[in-house]
Formats: C-alpha cells, sequence, structure tokens
C-alpha cells in the first residue's frame, strides 16, 4: 500500500513529519493494509500563518481494492491531532465498510448444509411425533 502526504504552502512538510504522517496511518490502519491500494494525506493551515482555533486541517482519501475511495477530515488546534483524529475517522470508515462486506460474507461463508442440517433434523423430529400421534390414533379406533 502507498502512502502519499501533500501540504499546502503554509505546512513546512519535511522528512520527519512525512514520515511521522506514515507511520501513524500505517499503525492506526494496520489491519486493513491488505485491502488498501492507496492512501492520501493532505495537511493544510485554513488560516494561512495566522494562528487560530482549529485550524490545522487533515484530509485522508484511502482507496480500497475494488470499492470507491473513502475520504474524511479533521480539523484540530495542532498537526498533531488533526492527522490522529483523521486517521482515526478513517479507521472507523474502513470498519464499517469492511464489517458490512464480513457480514454479507459469512452467510455465504457457512458450512455448507450446516442450516440444512439443523432444519431437517427439526422437520424430521416433527415428522416422527406426527407419525407417532397418527399411528396412536389408529391403535385407538381399532
Amino acid at each position: 500500500m502507498q502512502i502519499n502526504v501533500f501540504s499546502d504552502k503554509h505546512i513546512d512538510s519535511d522528512e520527519r513529519l512525512q514520515g511521522w504522517v506514515k507511520a501513524t496511518v500505517e499503525v492506526t490502519l494496520e489491519r486493513h493494509l491488505e485491502d488498501l491500494t492507496r492512501v492520501e494525506v493532505h495537511l493544510s493551515d485554513e488560516n494561512g500563518g495566522k494562528s487560530g482555533p482549529k485550524d490545522k486541517r487533515c484530509k485522508m482519501e484511502a482507496r480500497p481494492k475494488g470499492h470507491q475511495p473513502i475520504s474524511v477530515s479533521h480539523d484540530a488546534d495542532s498537526l498533531t491531532q488533526a492527522v490522529e483524529g483523521a486517521t482515526t475517522k478513517l479507521e472507523h470508515a474502513l470498519e464499517h465498510l469492511f464489517g458490512k462486506l464480513r457480514g454479507k460474507r459469512s452467510v455465504t461463508l457457512a458450512p455448507e448444509g450446516f442450516e440444512e442440517h439443523e432444519a431437517k433434523q427439526s422437520a424430521d423430529a416433527l415428522l416422527e411425533e406426527e407419525f407417532l400421534e397418527k399411528e396412536k390414533e389408529l391403535e385407538l379406533n381399532s
């Protein structure tokens, strides 16, 4: 999986920052790394050089194999909080996507004939019970 980090002109995106962002994404999304082709991270300072509340933004877009891209963003007072918030949101979004897919698969991946076997046992028991009741009635009527 590829992780690309982009930043606007107001963010000093040196190797250290890019390495930290990539490591944070990898650690947080490690359960899904094989299911993703790429994650793009966009860092920006919404107020330019001025400081202000929640002026750092991190937008992330993950590209799951065979599915539409998923994007999230998080605004915070610092880049660290923005990146950590966005990775957490992205992890939850991927859990939701893959959880729904696992839920659909679990029905089809059930051992073949498992449910049928249980249903057949119940039906057989009911038929046997019905047969015995009718046999009793015949004996009583004879």
